[in-house]
């Protein structure tokens, strides 16, 4: 599957983003996606994943109760809703595909990755 991020920019600390990512060239559904990020200097780190229907969520500590993770299959896309950013959400953010089951935090159990979108948060 070939993936699109979209939807990073310069937001103001306490601000809100929502990035996308749309999926096409295979069944999205049958893919439980991932979201990782990578700031400079730094290794890319797990951020959220979600299965493939839906209805199960997982997230970084760093980000509960800030970001919330969905998915439309009808669409083929997935929503990172990102509120109450902090400067250390800054970041290129990665959309990632597996076709495992369950949810999944490690890079390399992800297959097809999408290009990254910049989010920068100012103090």
């Amino acid at each position: 599957v070939q993936l699109q991020a979209s939807g990073g920019g310069l937001v103001q600390a306490g601000g809100s983003l929502r990035l996308s990512c749309v999926g096409s060239g295979r069944t999205f559904s049958n893919y439980g996606m991932g979201w990782f990020r990578q700031a400079p200097g730094k290794e890319r780190e797990f951020v959220a994943a979600i299965s493939w229907g839906g209805l199960s969520t997982a997230y970084a500590d760093s980000v509960k109760g800030r970001f919330t993770l969905s998915r439309v299959n009808a669409k083929n896309t997935v929503y990172l809703q990102m509120n109450s950013l902090k400067p250390d959400d800054t970041a290129v953010y990665h959309c990632a595909a597996t076709p495992q089951g369950g949810l999944r935090r490690g890079t390399h159990e992800y297959l097809s990755w999408g290009q990254g979108t910049l989010v920068t948060v100012s103090s």
